[in-house]
């Protein structure tokens, strides 16, 4: 299946209620954000905490927002994040979810082991090489400990199944660098919340912004208004929206967006799994008092 990758897409949470995952939470966001202007849904990456969950509950993650999707007959492709230092267990997990519902794969650079980039490029033509479904590479060298460097991103954007990266490789001249060199046919999706607006007017296709979760159509707005040549417009709009990555990247990610979204109604429990906890009371009060003052910021849950 070949996936164009672009526009806004939403990591999704992992709702929890008493330790279990909670699908009725589950199905209430999936209504929500079907009604949103958002391009497509990863599931079970960093911000769904998906390291902490076990093969059932991430099969049961995913069936639950196809289903829900369904439900509401909205259409959109789904990743899965998949992570690892093993090459072949990697290869395992796609085999072991090839007839899963989903439509590609997100898939973040060996973590701790730090192979070189001869590793990298072999690690990832192997799992290229595993599936027939679109793999979004995840480069985020502050958490992994690697740096996949540009020269050999673009050997692994010439596999036809490697269809872009999410970039977070905190070096703004890379960035830039790999926007100018890579084929029209490979996409950059920023994931930088707090850097959209930056990666969109340098060329970035869109973004997975974890902040999406609060107000996705303001974050559209500003790749809507961009393509529109209304670059005023779509400033002014960034402007007005740039103090909500700040303040839900104060603690680790996700727990002061499930703390927003249980303030808002959308799920039952912000809880999160060791080893995250939950937010510090002094930001618990700012995020309530934001969910307060600001309304129309609040999303609204479907029934």
């Amino acid at each position: 299946m070949q996936t164009t990758l672009s526009g806004l897409w939403l990591p999704l949470i992992t709702p929890f209620l008493d330790g279990e995952l909670d699908e009725a939470s589950l199905r209430r966001m999936v209504r929500l954000y079907a009604a949103e202007p958002i391009d497509g849904l990863i599931l079970a990456a960093t911000t769904g905490e998906g390291l902490t969950l076990d093969r059932d509950e991430t099969e049961r993650l995913v069936r639950t927002t196809v289903d829900e999707l369904a439900r509401v007959g909205r259409t959109m492709p789904i990743f899965l994040g998949l992570s690892g230092s093993d090459t072949r267990a990697g290869a395992r997990a796609l085999t072991r979810t090839a007839a899963w519902p989903i439509d590609g794969y997100l898939i973040a650079c060996p973590y701790y082991s730090r192979p070189s980039q001869e590793g990298l490029l072999a690690h990832f033509s192997a799992l290229a090489g595993a599936t027939d479904r679109p793999i979004l590479i995840y480069n985020i060298p502050y958490r992994t400990g690697v740096n996949l460097g540009n020269e050999t991103m673009l050997r692994l954007a010439a596999l036809d199944n490697i269809i872009g990266v999410k970039d977070c490789c905190a070096d703004a001249a890379q960035s830039f660098d790999l926007l100018a060199a890579k084929p029209a046919s490979f996409a950059v999706l920023t994931g930088e919340d707090a850097l959209f607006y930056t990666a969109l007017t340098q060329g970035a296709e869109g973004g997975i912004l974890a902040s999406a979760h609060i107000r996705p159509d303001a974050f559209a707005a500003v790749r809507a208004r961009l393509l529109a040549g209304d670059w005023v417009g779509a400033l002014t709009a960034w402007r007005a929206l740039a103090w909500l990555p700040r303040l839900l990247f104060t603690e680790p990610n996700p727990a002061p967006i499930k703390y927003w979204l249980w303030r808002a109604g959308v799920i039952a429990s912000p809880e999160v799994r060791l080893p995250m906890v939950g937010v510090s009371a002094p930001l618990a009060e700012r995020i309530a008092r934001a969910v307060e003052q600001s309304a129309a910021l609040q999303p609204q849950v479907h029934a």
